[in-house]
């Protein structure tokens, strides 16, 4: 892990912390978050915890969730029909976009420095201070497309 997502986990904790939740559970969360290459859904978090032998209960999963969106620190990405995925937030390398399938529910991050750009002149151009941004592309992936 690097110091970037370290960074993360221990920001992450903190805040937790100072919320006056702190727990095993709470830490296997958020380090498992922290280590994946994008958005995961609550079940497919615990599914992973589970298989790694540390079971928390879905419920604390979706708790720690909320927490972690509510301070800033995770992004929830909407994928459709009530599904939602989660990722953190980080500001930088790491900031990407996703594509959807709509038929497969495959999520596919890209990253796109011209349309970073775009947003930028878009921006701009109209006088407005972007804080932050998601952009999420719903269509078929090429298997389905097929």
């Amino acid at each position: 892990m690097g110091a970037d997502h370290r960074a993360w986990t221990e920001r992450a904790l903190g805040v937790l912390e100072e919320r006056g939740r702190r727990s095993a559970a709470r830490r296997a969360v958020v380090e498992l978050l922290d280590r994946q290459r994008c958005a995961l859904t609550a079940v497919e978090l615990d599914d992973a915890l589970r298989a790694s032998g540390r079971a928390v209960g879905r419920a604390t999963v979706y708790r720690v969730l909320e927490q972690l969106r509510e301070a800033h620190l995770v992004q929830r990405v909407d994928v459709g029909r009530g599904g939602a995925r989660y990722e953190p937030v980080r500001h930088g390398a790491d900031h990407h976009h996703h594509l959807i399938c709509d038929r497969c529910g495959d999520v596919v991050p890209f990253a796109d420095p011209a349309l970073e750009r775009a947003i930028e002149h878009l921006a701009r151009a109209v006088a407005f201070d972007v804080a932050d941004h998601e952009v999420v592309l719903h269509g078929a992936c090429g298997a389905c497309a097929s």
